[in-house]
């Protein structure tokens, strides 16, 4: 008689994540019509590396630009003529433009559905890539002891959700889970299709390898956990296997055009997932490269900081357009994406022609309910201006962005216990709020900006 392993029982959860049928998914995860029809989805995605917020948008008149063109004589971005800055508008006396690879973001942004919220971040003295990426995911700023991400608090907190969420939910589209998802345990990551299913052997091999290893998972999950996340694993591959395409064979809806290369990949499939309309709330993904210490390149040479401004936005509005759908395929209409970086660069250029580790930076959303425009307060470049006399100041904190869409798109009135310690919720008037009746109509309305159509 064969008697499972430990070794082989790991083994077994790792490749299976292994096909099930997609009858009994059906059936176990979309049972509860809680889970279905009009609702928001959350897309975060975190630029690795310290995204450079001053060269992505920039001043291009007014009193800052002089700063701006003597700190960088090399990598300033031309405010007029060829490679000139895309225009997007005045913020604290001074005008500014977007970088000129960012063309199908600048479109969007002229239609009123991009947001920039500038010298935003997290405001701590620390330049760290690690610490400061954790302290953003984990939403607790300064609290070392925190064991949970801040999505995690946001599904254990919001009403009206079943305690036990299906992995239809929420998504990790990465080879790992991102810690804005630390102790969450219905969360499942997955880089791309193929690589979550059990595709090795003849069918009837792995016909019986998935009803041995269901049998394992179902003998012991009432008592362990880690045996349920198992079964949770096998019914997502079973549904993936059944609903989602290959890439090679989806087609993007509206002629849209993803870039080539695993960041374009990652945000189709979250669109094919989106569009299934099973339930999904919130996923997360990451583009790293941002790290410009040396040869981040001019907006003349096309190389570099170019390349990644121009994937960035390519993938974006490939996203956004494959998502704009009428009537029941309106699935933009409740798609927001915030993009964030764990800190700026440097104002002042480097030796290298390139930029180190900064401050303040540029947060991003994107999507159907975003009300377009520059938003946050300008704190000037002057060197008096300047946090630590280095680096761009940081005026509005990460949270009170993120705050904003949990509150008004995703209908959590409970920020407190999403971002414990944060006393700042004020919105800015990113994103238009949907009004609910659960304890957030009324006096709790006024903290929304007037400036909200």
């Amino acid at each position: 008689m064969y008697r499972p392993t430990r070794r082989g029982f790991m083994m077994g959860c790792s490749a299976a994540i292994a096909n099930v049928a997609a009858a009994r998914f059906t059936s176990l995860v979309f049972a509860d019509p809680l889970l279905l029809g009009a609702h928001d989805t959350l897309i975060v995605l975190f630029l690795r590396g310290g995204m450079d917020g001053l060269s992505f948008v920039l001043p291009t008149g007014g009193p800052d630009r002089a700063f701006y063109e003597t700190a960088r004589p090399v990598l300033k971005i031309p405010a007029s003529g060829a490679n000139a800055a895309l225009a997007l508008g005045t913020m604290g006396g001074n005008q500014f433009g977007l970088h000129p690879a960012a063309t199908g973001l600048h479109n969007l942004f002229q239609d009123g559905k991009v947001a920039f919220v500038h010298a935003a971040g997290l405001d701590t003295s620390s330049r760290s890539h690690f610490d400061n990426q954790a302290q953003m995911e984990l939403g607790t700023p300064g609290d070392g002891g925190t064991t949970d991400g801040w999505l995690t608090r946001h599904f254990l907190t919001s009403p009206g959700l079943p305690a036990n969420t299906p992995m239809v939910q929420r998504i990790a589209v990465s080879s790992t889970i991102q810690s804005a998802w630390l102790s969450d345990t219905s969360v499942v990551a997955f880089a791309n299709r193929d690589d979550f299913l059990f595709n090795t052997g003849p069918s009837a091999w792995r016909d019986a390898q998935k009803t041995s290893l269901r049998n394992i998972l179902d003998l012991h999950s009432a008592v362990d956990p880690r045996y349920a996340q198992g079964l949770v694993s096998l019914d997502a591959s079973g549904f993936i296997e059944q609903n989602i395409p290959t890439l090679s064979s989806y087609i993007p809806a509206n002629g849209a055009v993803y870039p080539s290369g695993s960041f374009g990949d990652s945000l189709k499939l979250t669109a094919q997932l989106i569009k299934l309309n099973m339930g999904l709330r919130a996923a997360t993904l990451d583009l790293g490269g941002w790290d410009t210490h040396n040869g981040q390149g001019t907006a003349a040479d096309g190389q570099f900081f170019w390349e990644k401004i121009q994937e960035l936005s390519q993938a974006l509005s490939a996203f956004y357009q494959d998502l704009d759908g009428t009537g029941e395929n309106a699935f933009v209409g409740r798609t927001t994406v915030a993009v964030m970086s764990e800190f700026g660069r440097r104002f002042r250029e480097n030796n290298d022609a390139g930029t180190d580790h900064g401050h303040g930076g540029v947060i991003t959303v994107m999507g159907g309910p975003v009300v377009g425009g520059l938003y946050g307060t300008w704190p000037g470049l002057a060197n008096g201006q300047l946090y630590d006399a280095a680096d761009l100041d940081i005026t509005t904190d990460f949270r009170r962005v993120l705050s904003e869409i949990v509150v008004g798109r995703l209908e959590n009135p409970n920020w407190q216990q999403v971002f414990p310690g944060y006393a700042g919720y004020s919105p800015l008037g990113i994103v238009r709020p949907i009004l609910f009746n659960d304890g957030f109509e009324g006096g709790n309305l006024a903290h929304w900006s007037a400036t909200v159509p």
